[in-house]
């Protein structure tokens, strides 16, 4: 699967002031050839089977696009102005996924829903996927993917808010839900104010999440805060969990194996966290819950009163 080189990452900043002025009002603009388009499936379509950025211009779109072949960035000319709000392609998600490869970097999508309430920013059906710098906000899911065992998410400085959905008729919808893939990485991000199911639910065979915060204080109807339901390996470290009084399930903050032990979880280590429960709470739980029945490595995690350290499932 392709992965976007670090030259080309780095190179779109120098690119981008330049391209606009050429292209006026056109608020997508492939960054390697100059060609500007008014809608984003256009410009999906024009990179094609090829390598390629679309920068987009501040706004507000009530646009959505599926990714069929190629590599493509979504780039953002300035992060957090070019917003997508309310539309879905396929009934799925505002990004369709299923080329060799995509990157999405600072763009915010809001206000998602399908008729299957499983309507999310990004939907990933295969390939890798690298999200900078963008918002999920107030809507069904934020990023749901399918299985691709060869492929890794990697999910950086980017915001999960308003985000889940259980009860009706349909499963349970989350911040984030990732199939099973190679790996999940979720690093310097932020998880809040949930609306049902879990913040992250992963059957990836790795993850890692590190420097990363779970603010339950405002979330309503949320279960735990990480959810291996298929076991992982990997390493949960140095993030900050707050659970809230609106629980579903209170049970745990971390889940390993809940559901399946389709990937080994030997060795997972959960590291200098720390977790409370927001003050005027009064109740007991466990800071990790575990069915895998195999060795987790667990050391100097910071827990708050009426939070124990471990229970065996």
């Amino acid at each position: 699967m392709r992965r976007f080189s670090v030259a080309l990452i780095v190179g779109l900043a120098a690119i981008t002031a330049p391209l606009f002025a050429q292209q006026g009002t056109a608020p997508f603009t492939i960054a390697e050839t100059g060609q500007g388009f008014s809608r984003l499936d256009q410009a999906v379509a024009a990179i094609g089977n090829g390598e390629g950025t679309i920068v987009i211009a501040p706004g507000t779109y009530r646009q959505c696009a599926v990714q069929e072949r190629g590599a493509i960035a979504f780039r953002a000319a300035e992060p957090g102005t070019a917003i997508f709000d309310r539309t879905a392609c396929e009934g799925k998600a505002t990004l369709v996924l299923r080329g060799e490869g995509a990157l999405v970097d600072g763009l915010v999508f809001q206000n998602i829903s399908v008729p299957d309430a499983n309507g999310a920013g990004i939907r990933l059906e295969r390939g890798n996927l690298d999200v900078y710098n963008s918002m999920f906000r107030d809507s069904e899911q934020g990023i749901l993917s399918g299985d691709d065992p060869s492929a890794t998410i990697r999910i950086d400085r980017s915001t999960f808010s308003g985000l889940g959905r259980c009860g009706g008729d349909y499963s349970c919808a989350h911040s984030i839900y990732i199939g099973h893939y190679g790996g999940l990485e979720v690093t310097h991000s932020r998880f809040e104010r949930g609306t049902g199911g879990h913040y992250v639910k992963s059957r990836a065979a790795n993850i890692t999440v590190t420097a990363s915060s779970f603010d339950d204080t405002q979330g309503r109807e949320t279960n735990y805060m990480i959810d291996l339901p298929a076991g992982a390996r990997g390493v949960i470290a140095d993030n900050e969990f707050v659970q809230g009084a609106n629980k579903e399930n209170y049970s745990a903050f971390v889940a390993v194996a809940a559901e399946a032990r389709d990937n080994s979880s030997a060795g997972l280590t959960i590291r200098d966290n720390r977790a409370t429960i927001a003050p005027g709470i009064d109740r007991n739980t466990f800071f990790v819950a575990d069915w895998s029945g195999e060795p987790l490595q667990m050391a100097t995690n910071q827990l708050g009163r009426g939070i124990a350290p471990f229970d065996r499932r």
